[in-house]
């Protein structure tokens, strides 16, 4: 809209401008001022005219304006209308659908109301026959009340036919309930028979199962006796071979301590083993041991033997050979002591 508005000018700005040119031979006479003046001029009337133009510019936007609300109220009352009319449609509609299903119900009213008299008509010509049979029947019982009335006039205790029949609809009721009752006591009585011939051959059962236990119980008992007696036996036998490794342990001990003094005597050992402690005394023996062994292989070396010596039955020289250790034993011990000691 700008560019438009912008041409427009331009084009009226040419429009003024080219009317008012003086031709070249008048230019020339004319002094500068008077130029001036009259281009003055036509600029006073070019802005007039753009002035004009912008007035009637902006009164074509403002009835532009205008119409664009005329335009957008008269398009909201048509979207009211529209809405209206759609309103109008479905109420149309909705009535419509209201009055299609009230003539089909109607329509099944009728249809069903039809059905109903069709029905009637046939349970009015069923009575009808019904009617027709106890007319029938009542002309076929008709003795019976005349019995009834005879039976009356000799029966002292009733006094109308209704009595008569009353008392024998009770007796009938009675000896029907009675009958049932019998034939339940009887079934009753069946299955309470029936329980105790199932509890009689239960209880057989389960006296024969006891008693096959109590057999079983008893051979077991005298298993376990049995077993009882050879386990005494065997911790009797286990007593006594304790006892003997007992004795062994402490006469092994002992000759372990005596043969600690003796070495402790000659060889003056320090005195603070213990008594109890049995390996360090055999460790000390050893160790004299091994000394002795040293000092008679060093002897041996230095003089031919004269007297072939007897095998000595003590561990090899390449064991003994080893330094005495200052904690724990060497092998030749432990081997000792295995076979000396028993566990």
């Amino acid at each position: 809209m700008a560019s438009d508005l912008e041409e427009r000018v331009r084009a009226a700005f040419r429009d003024k401008l080219l009317p008012v040119k003086t031709p070249a031979r008048e230019n020339d006479f004319l002094p500068p001022a008077c130029c001036l003046l009259e281009k003055q001029r036509e600029l006073a009337e070019v802005e007039q005219a753009l002035l004009a133009q912008k007035e009637e510019f902006q009164m074509k936007m403002e009835n532009l304006q205008h119409r664009r609300q005329e335009l957008e109220s008269k398009e909201k009352e048509l979207k009211k209308a529209v809405v209206k009319f759609d309103k109008f449609l479905k109420e149309n509609d909705a009535k419509r659908s209201r009055a299609l299903r009230k003539a089909g119900e109607e329509q099944q009213q009728a249809v069903q109301r039809t059905a109903e008299v069709e029905h009637l008509r046939q349970e009015i010509a069923h009575l009808l026959s019904v009617k027709k049979k106890l007319q029938q029947r009542l002309e076929v019982h008709k003795a019976f009340p005349e019995y009834l009335q005879k039976v009356l006039e000799k029966a002292e205790q009733f006094q109308e036919i209704s009595e008569l029949i009353s008392r024998f609809q009770t007796l009938t009721a009675t000896q029907a309930k009675l009958a049932q009752r019998e034939v339940v006591t009887r079934e009753a009585l069946e299955e309470e028979h029936a329980c105790l011939q199932k509890y009689v051959e239960e209880s057989s059962n389960q006296i024969l199962r006891q008693k096959n236990q109590i057999a079983q119980l008893q051979a077991q008992l005298e298993e376990a006796q049995i077993r009882v007696h050879e386990g005494e036996s065997i911790w009797n036998r286990i007593q006594n071979t304790a006892a003997q490794k007992t004795l062994e342990v402490g006469q092994i001990k002992l000759a372990a301590l005596n043969l600690f003094q003796m070495v402790a005597k000659h060889r003056k050992l320090p005195g603070d083993v213990a008594q109890e402690d049995t390996e360090a005394q055999l460790d000390a023996v050893q160790f004299c041991t091994v000394d002795l062994i040293d000092i008679l292989a060093d002897f041996r070396h230095g003089y031919p033997p004269s007297v072939p010596q007897p095998e000595l039955t003590v561990t090899p020289q390449s064991e003994l050979s080893k330094p005495y250790p200052t904690s724990g034993t060497n092998t030749s011990l432990s081997t000792l002591k295995n076979k000396r000691i028993p566990t």
